[in-house]
């Protein structure tokens, strides 16, 4: 694998990433209160971002389209291959890692609930930034599913944003072989 795959998202205090229904209401009604959190810092380094089709549904919403000037991916089995000139899409895990190795990708930003745990639990992701919003949703879409074995973390640092959110930062432990 010669690319770098890191996560950057928020999640409420209980670990969800969105309502339910995919809503990001919660932290998109907060978000401004937190400051800078890195984020912008954090792109100018991604050459790619990864996506699933809910989260590239969900982009879909917003105003703008927030990854010009970046290759993005997205793994789908449903999602047609000519939806959007600006993606790629990606019927397997396989089709998509080699797509990046053949690309010569060199940062990645996984991006979505299910891509981020289909990366880990594949051993493809490297790092972990995770801003904690201060919020209770009590249902929703979880940041971890199951996980077939213990994963390793390194913390490498947390500091306080505005508002009470928290944001740490993690690299995967890897054993080397």
């Amino acid at each position: 694998m010669s690319f770098h795959a890191a996560v950057f998202i928020a999640t409420s205090l209980d670990g969800f990433i969105a309502r339910p229904d995919g809503s990001i209401d919660w932290l998109t009604s907060r978000g401004d209160n937190a400051g800078d959190t890195g984020y912008d810092e954090f792109m100018a380094a991604i050459d790619t971002v990864v996506l699933g089709r809910k989260t590239y549904q969900t982009v879909l919403g917003f105003d703008f389209w927030p990854y010009d000037g970046k290759q993005v991916e997205v793994l789908s089995t449903t999602l047609a291959p000519d939806a959007d000139e600006r993606i790629i899409v990606h019927r397997t895990l396989d089709g998509l890692v080699q797509t990046l190795n053949d690309r010569g990708a060199k940062r990645i930003y996984t991006d979505g609930g299910r891509i981020i745990q289909t990366f880990l639990r594949a051993g493809l992701l490297n790092e972990l930034t995770i801003t904690v919003i201060p919020v209770l949703l009590g249902t929703g879409i979880p940041l971890f599913g199951e996980l077939d074995h213990d994963i390793a973390l390194n913390h490498n640092a947390t500091r306080t944003l505005g508002a009470g959110f928290i944001q740490s930062d993690y690299t995967i432990h890897r054993n080397p072989s």
